[in-house]
This record gives C-alpha cells, structure tokens and sequence, in this order.
C-alpha cells in the first residue's frame, strides 16, 4: 500500500502540469482582451500606454514565449500576479481559501450527517411516511438550483424572520478575530473570542445549509439504495435469527457495508465543492475560492484563472488519493495492489 500512495503522489505534479498547460492555452485562445483589466477605458486609445502595458505585463510575446514563461515560473512556485488584484495569484488563493474550506466542511458536515440519517431512516422504514418524507427532503436538495433556494431561505430566515444574519463571513462592522489559520470559528476560538465564535458560526449556517442540502440529496439516495441491499443479504438475516438488536444490525452489519460505495462520492462532493461553490459565495457574499474565480474570468486575468484551476485539480487528485485509502479502512478485504 505504501508503494501504491507514493507512485499515486509522484504522478501528481506531472498531472498538475498538464491541467496548468491546458488551462493557460485555453484562457490565451478564448476570445477577449485581458488588457480591459489592466488599462482604464479612457486610456485604450493612448497607444503609448497600451504598449507600455503589453511590455510590462509580457501580452507583447508571442503564445510559445508566454508559455514557456508561465511555466518556468510555476515550476518554481510562481502562479504569476493577478490582472484585477495587482497582488501574487498564490496570496489571493491563500486568503481566500480558508474562507472556502470552512464553508464546505460545514456543508459536508451538515450533508453527510443528514443523508446517513435520512438514508437509513428511509432504508428502515422502507415505503412508509418516513421513508416518503425523508426521500422527498432529499429530492428537494438535489432539484432546486442553489441560487433560487440560497435567495428564498435568505429572504426567509434573515430578512423576515431575522433568525440568522444576512451575508457575509461576518457584520459589517465587526472585526475579524486574528488570523491563524483563517478559519473565522477556529481563529475566534484559539483568541477566546466568544461573541466573534458565535457571530461566524451564525453567518455560517445558512450558506451551509444550503450548499449542504444538495449533498444531503445525493447522500440519501445512496445510503438509502446500498443499505436495502445490504439487509436482504444472509449475513443481515443470520445476525437477526442470532437475536441481535436491530440497532446494532442496521449500525454494525448494514450501515458499514452500506458506506464503502458512497465514500467515492463524498470525496469527489467534497472536491467539487471546493471550487464549485461560485453561487453559494455569490448569494451570501462568502470572499471565497468561487468567486475570486468569477471575478477572474469576467476579467480574463489567466494567471487567477490557471491558479484556482490548479486549486480545483488538487482537491480531485487529493480526494480521488483519500477515497481508495479510506475504502482499505472501511473494509480490510479491500486490497490496494502495490
């Protein structure tokens, strides 16, 4: 096993490579002009202007030239400077990532725990009101667009009711607990921040709700799907003939051989996640990975665009990796060939 992750990780930065090469040559050939970024309209027609900026910014090279470049530069740690920023590409991601992760480990969490609830009510109470109610919750969440369910419980809860607060990492006028790891709960914590705990984890719960809702959805079905095979198995019926407490055949017998089918999707969920929550952070004003990459394409800022490319490629190289070592874990049958 260990040989196996060590070639897995060796193969990964020649797989980066190629996912930063196909994103560099397909952010020069789409149609636009990057310069709109750089120079202010009303200096487009100042010729000396516009060439000053092609000189500084390297757009004067031809494709191979820029290319060859880009790459020198990554190869060593260099994802270039942003367009629309001014600012290193690998800063901006370094900000803006921990605001993304703590909102998709907050919707995993909440999705994950729901679905394995509904999934084994639904496959216990199979064609009941239970298994109805539990089976239409999770339809809703994988049917409803997110920016039309993140706009109507945004209105909801925050405007009407007032039960959470409105967008952002926090109020306006507060100030942000001192950086460590960027996670505003953990930041807000290890400062003994109570009232800055409890304001992020307030702006934190609808957006995650309703990233986690989609989750909760794909979640369900699976749970729901593997867990009614697993208890029509023998060794289900042999623990029940045995006078096993049904608890502990849904726990221990169904729900473990139930959770090795859906541990590919969790993983995948969660890298996709990463860089496909652009509405969710667009709704609720999250300063995360999706929007910084929505405000890199209107621009045509390519070194942004390569970089949260790359960022997307090693969430699904990392997740693709931790899935098959956490199939060996759930079940020792599995082997990973060396």
């Amino acid at each position: 096993m260990l040989r196996y992750l060590l070639r897995r990780i060796l193969v990964i930065p020649f797989l980066l490579l190629g996912v930063a090469s196909v994103a560099f040559l397909l952010s020069q050939i789409t149609k636009g002009d990057p310069l709109s970024a750089l120079i202010p309209e009303r200096m487009m027609s100042n010729e000396a202007v516009v060439e000053a900026i092609k000189t500084q910014w390297g757009l004067d090279r031809s494709l191979p030239e820029r290319y060859v470049i880009y790459m020198t530069r990554l190869v060593q740690g260099d994802l270039g400077t942003s367009f629309t920023t001014r600012r290193p590409v690998l800063t901006d991601i370094a900000e803006r990532l921990p605001a993304t992760l703590e909102l998709v480990i907050a919707a995993m969490i909440f999705g994950c725990s729901s679905g394995f609830g509904l999934g084994m009510i639904a496959a216990r109470f199979k064609n009941t009101a239970a298994d109805i109610s539990a089976r239409s919750f999770a339809l809703l969440g994988s049917s409803l667009p997110i920016f039309w369910s993140g706009l109507i419980l945004l209105y909801i809860f925050s405007v009407k009711l007032g039960w959470v607060p409105g967008t952002g990492r926090l109020d306006a006028r507060s100030i942000a607990p001192e950086t460590v790891t960027g996670f505003f709960t953990i930041d807000a914590i290890l400062a003994g921040n109570m009232p800055a705990l409890l304001e992020a984890l307030g702006h934190l719960v609808l957006p995650a709700f309703v990233l986690g809702w989609s989750v909760t959805g794909i979640i369900t079905r699976l749970i729901r799907s593997s867990m009614l095979d697993a208890l029509n198995q023998d060794y289900v019926r042999t623990a029940r003939a045995k006078g096993a407490p049904e608890h502990i055949v849904l726990l221990r017998h169904a729900f473990r051989n139930a959770l090795i089918p859906t541990l590919t999707i969790m993983g995948f969920t969660f890298a996709y996640l990463i860089t496909g929550a652009v509405l969710t952070e667009a709704i609720f004003s999250w300063p995360g990975i999706g929007s910084y990459a929505v405000s890199a394409a209107r621009s045509l800022d390519y070194p942004a665009i390569v970089g949260v490319t790359l960022v997307g490629a090693v969430a699904f190289l990392l997740a693709n990796l931790l899935t098959d070592v956490a199939y060996a874990f759930a079940n020792p049958r599995i082997k990973i060939a060396g």
